[in-house]
């Protein structure tokens, strides 16, 4: 940013004490110079009123201008303009494995559980500048959305893409959506990578079991933060579909294995939340946003813009007025 005017030596402001011990001398030197004479009547004189000698003060004023002027730059007035450089040194590669499985279109959060988590996740994503992240989708089978990249625009597309489908096979297959999550960061040179890994029901399907795959993550040494979506007790939940396409709706009991989600937490560092409400979802993402920080090298640098010229030419245009007035107007006077 432009910061107003410093200057460099300021030490020199010192030397406009000089200024008025300079008028002082002027004044008493004036007096010595000027003889009186004192008569008793002007009559028999003819005064003619010339306004030159009365400005001959001009020139030491002009002076006394110049030498404040030469003071100023003196000083070194400069501006300065400030850029910072921020270079990532520790990135994080993070992969989010949502849970897309009917159960995902309850209403206990608002509108639902899949459509609240939509909305906290790209706030999540766009509070990650400076890492990679990737989306995996689960329900009874799993598989990659987008791999890990750096380009946010692509993930936030893919993350308002993410619906509730027919075509992936129905359940929940914990296991398979943390293995897949797992295979895209097993190969990653980030000095930090983590899962979150997020689920409203119980591991019901697929072919990995989720302990395995949590034993897996930690062989590659990845990070699971766990989250159990739903609100404790009974939630408005779809529980057959019409022949329009949409769904029925009943109370359903909420059923969500914690004590899954919390040991593969624990296994692979990382630690598990329970969002019983939009709010609650909200919190926990900031609070694994705060967890995993990524390390960034600030570098400032300041250029500075000198401006003690303007005021030498301006100090050095007043003395040659000074001169030229000094040769000629008041030529007889001084």
């Amino acid at each position: 940013m432009l910061d107003g005017i410093t200057f460099l030596n300021k030490e020199f402001f010192w030397l406009l004490l000089a200024l008025p011990l300079a008028i002082v001398w002027y004044v008493f030197k004036h007096k010595q110079q000027n003889a009186q004479l004192k008569i008793s009547s002007l009559k028999g004189f003819k005064i003619t009123n010339s306004w030159l000698p009365k400005l001959k003060h001009l020139l030491f004023a002009l002076r006394l201008l110049a030498l404040g002027v030469l003071i100023v730059a003196l000083a070194r007035p400069r501006t300065s303009e400030t850029n910072t450089k921020t270079k990532t040194t520790r990135g994080i590669d993070i992969v989010m494995a949502i849970d897309v499985s009917a159960s995902m279109l309850a209403k206990d959060l608002k509108p639902n559980r899949l459509e609240a988590l939509k909305n906290v996740a790209s706030k999540f994503i766009k509070g990650r500048p400076n890492d990679r992240i990737g989306l995996v989708e689960y329900a009874g089978e799993s598989y990659t959305k987008t791999p890990i990249t750096s380009d946010k625009s692509i993930v936030l597309n893919s993350l308002e893409d993410i619906k509730y489908n027919t075509i992936i096979e129905g359940g929940t297959a914990i296991g398979m959506g943390l293995a897949t999550a797992v295979n895209r960061l097993k190969d990653s040179k980030a000095k930090s990578k983590v899962i979150i890994l997020l689920t409203d029901g119980v591991n019901n399907s697929g072919v990995l079991n989720p302990k395995i795959a949590s034993e897996l993550a930690v062989e590659f040494n990845i990070k699971v933060y766990t989250i159990g979506l739903g609100t404790n007790g009974m939630a408005l939940s779809p529980v057959s579909a019409l022949s329009n396409g949409r769904f029925q709706y009943d109370r359903v009991q909420v059923e969500i294995d914690e004590d899954l989600l919390k040991d593969i937490a624990k296994v692979t560092g990382g630690q598990y939340f329970r969002a019983t409400n939009n709010q609650k979802l909200e919190q926990i993402y900031t609070e694994i946003n705060k967890l995993e920080k990524t390390e960034i090298d600030e570098i400032k640098f300041t250029t500075y813009q000198e401006h003690f010229r303007p005021f030498v030419w301006i100090a050095g245009l007043l003395l040659l007025i000074e001169f030229l007035i000094r040769i000629t107007l008041f030529r007889s006077f001084v």
